[in-house]
């Protein structure tokens, strides 16, 4: 039977590449805690933790937006290096509780690091916290990479470009692993590509030249090195060389779409956003994708013509 409507689930793993103590730690100690809690574009700027049955967990996320959204919450269990059970609420701007949670995390050795399942239950209180929960999984799985990024320490040297667009994960995974689709949008405005190779595949190779509008050609190489339908891509570029990953996360019948650049180093990052204006670059190139998405959404009943 499915969720009533102001009630969801959802049950994600992970495998991070670090030890179970470290990771244990990153989920009870308040200071670890500031580092990663919280999708793409928010911060926390207050933390406390108590992590012992009964302790509190206090946390106040910061939106892009400026607006605060406080949680206050409860570890009912804790087996250390093993289980969490927390039970939360987040309350709205008058201080009344919108949203109540319980998250069940256990922790596992796995392949020389830890497997991490999550378990997350919410409930919206209210009628204007239900569309809350259709992001629950986006949120979760933001999350969930923000942690990894802190764990293996590639958050001062990565940039990340964040983008909805209006059609369900399948069709935007599609749309970026097609090569009919790709010539139609890669690259920032102006430009335009030729597309040699594109084999799909781990260890499939990528090769395109970029023709810019100053009649300047930029030839490309990428290499695959994840490939999981419809919900994430992992690639890396040569020269100048950076890895990629791109999720697409379902939420209200639409695709969170997060795109991930890390390089080898801080300087390496910075002088390739400098030189080669990677971050508009790529904003540009999601903004032309976006443009197709939206030329091919469905068009409302409404609005058909008779």
């Amino acid at each position: 039977m499915s969720d009533p409507a102001n009630r969801r689930e959802i049950t994600l793993s992970r495998t991070f590449a670090a030890p179970r103590e470290l990771v244990f730690r990153a989920w009870t100690e308040a200071g670890r805690l500031a580092q990663w809690w919280g999708p793409d574009g928010y911060t926390v700027t207050a933390a406390e933790s108590d992590p012992r049955e009964g302790g509190a967990l206090k946390l106040v996320m910061h939106g892009a937006d400026g607006v605060d959204l406080p949680m206050t919450a409860t570890y009912r269990e804790v087996v250390p290096l093993e289980l969490l059970v927390v039970e939360s609420s987040a309350v709205g701007p008058d201080g009344q509780a919108i949203l109540a949670a319980k998250h069940t995390v256990t922790f596992a050795d796995q392949d020389g690091g830890t497997k991490l399942t999550l378990r997350a239950e919410a409930t919206a209180l209210v009628p204007e916290a239900i569309p809350h929960l259709g992001g629950m999984q986006a949120g979760w799985n933001q999350s969930l990479q923000c942690l990894d990024d802190v764990l293996t320490a590639t958050v001062d040297r990565q940039l990340v470009i964040s983008r909805m667009f209006p059609a369900l994960p399948a069709r935007v995974f599609e749309m970026w692993t097609s090569r009919e689709h790709v010539d139609k949008w890669w690259g920032p405005d102006g430009f335009s590509i030729t597309i040699e190779e594109m084999e799909v595949r781990p260890g499939g190779a990528w090769r395109f030249t970029m023709h810019g509008p100053d009649g300047v050609d930029y030839p490309n190489t990428i290499i695959y090195d994840v490939i999981n339908p419809p919900e994430r891509l992992v690639y890396t570029h040569l020269a100048p060389r950076f890895q990629t990953t791109v999720t697409f996360d379902e939420m209200m019948g639409m695709t969170v779409l997060s795109m991930r650049l890390v390089f080898g180093s801080t300087q390496e990052r910075d002088l390739t956003a400098g030189k080669f204006h990677a971050r508009e670059g790529a904003e540009q190139t999601l903004g032309r994708l976006g443009q197709l998405v939206q030329a091919e959404a469905p068009t409302p009943a409404s609005n058909r013509p008779s």
